[in-house]
């Protein structure tokens, strides 16, 4: 989670004994903690009330296949690509030209003088 190592949190820890005290530090940890538990209990409300509003599709969801950590934009050009090939492709007929009136060659050519 986050490339936190125990040394990092060590460091980290030590950073903040120094910077905010010892005498304060406790006060601040005990504000720490209540703003994890406010946000725990924040996150676990949403998910009761989707469940409550979605029923019982909530359960049949899968969740997983929705994480933004799957995304593999090779993956998904891959299954794309190979979904080509195992539709049958139609063979598509160019289609014909648009036909045009013939000219009597014997005849003057059209002219449009309010377009020149």
């Amino acid at each position: 989670m986050f490339g936190l190592t125990f040394e990092k949190l060590l460091l980290i820890g030590v950073l903040a004994v120094l910077i905010v005290g010892p005498e304060r530090l406790p006060r601040y940890a005990a504000q720490l903690a209540r703003l994890v538990r406010s946000v725990k209990s924040f996150a676990d409300g949403a998910k009761t009330r989707m469940r409550d509003e979605m029923g019982p599709e909530f359960d049949e969801v899968d969740w997983k296949k929705l994480d933004p950590r799957q995304y593999d934009p090779r993956r998904i050009i891959r299954e794309a690509l190979l979904e080509d090939e195992q539709q049958q492709v139609r063979p598509v007929r160019p289609a014909p030209p648009p036909s045009r009136p013939r000219l009597d060659p014997s005849a003057a050519a059209p002219f449009d003088a309010e377009a020149t």
